[in-house]
């Protein structure tokens, strides 16, 4: 697997997973061709070779600990002065998205994050600032419900497509717990 990055998230069932990466499209984010619609877990990162089993080990272990849960996306926001990022909102559901991030970035895949860890959809980046504002302004009304009851390995060669390795279902009784996502410390787990 050498040159291969991996990501761990959850992906935005259908048929809003395809109806939110045709909004990314039409705002001219030529990333919504290669990302599938999704939560990040993990952010990308490259796999060492010979090291995709114990991620897989690992990612078992923590989707087995973890109960199926709700999320809801709901409105807009923005990363905006730090990064050009606009996003939708996960406005229920965020703090068990941190929960299962934090135990999925232990172990072999524990690693520091660039950024506090923030639930959401991107649905364009890297845009000038009036297609970051089209973005916001459009999607403002998206209001879904869903049950998580996975999470995805995905995986890429270079640049190219990310594509769907693995799913781990999510098979445990408790629902995944956070510390208060106002601590910081939360978030370095």
């Amino acid at each position: 697997m050498t040159g291969t990055t991996i990501g761990i998230a959850i992906a935005v069932p259908e048929p809003y997973g395809t109806m939110l990466r045709r909004a990314r499209r039409s705002f001219g984010d030529v990333q919504a061709d290669v990302i599938p619609t999704h939560i990040t877990l993990l952010p990308p990162g490259p796999i060492e070779d010979g090291g995709l089993p114990l991620v897989l080990e690992h990612l078992a272990l923590v989707a087995a600990g973890t109960a199926p849960f709700d999320v809801v996306l709901r409105g807009t926001g923005t990363f905006r002065p730090v990064s050009p990022v606009v996003f939708v909102c996960v406005a229920e559901g965020a703090q068990e998205c941190a929960a299962l991030a934090a135990g999925v970035r232990s172990g072999p895949l524990d690693r520091p994050l660039d950024f506090a860890y923030h639930p959401h959809v991107t649905v364009a980046h890297h845009l000038d600032d009036a297609a970051l504002d089209r973005a916001q302004a459009e999607l403002a009304r998206v209001d879904t419900a869903f049950v998580v009851h996975e999470l995805v390995l995905y995986a890429r060669e270079g640049e190219g497509e990310w594509e769907r390795l693995w799913g781990f279902e999510l098979t445990g009784d408790a629902r995944p717990t956070e510390q208060d996502p106002a601590d910081p410390a939360a978030f370095d787990a």
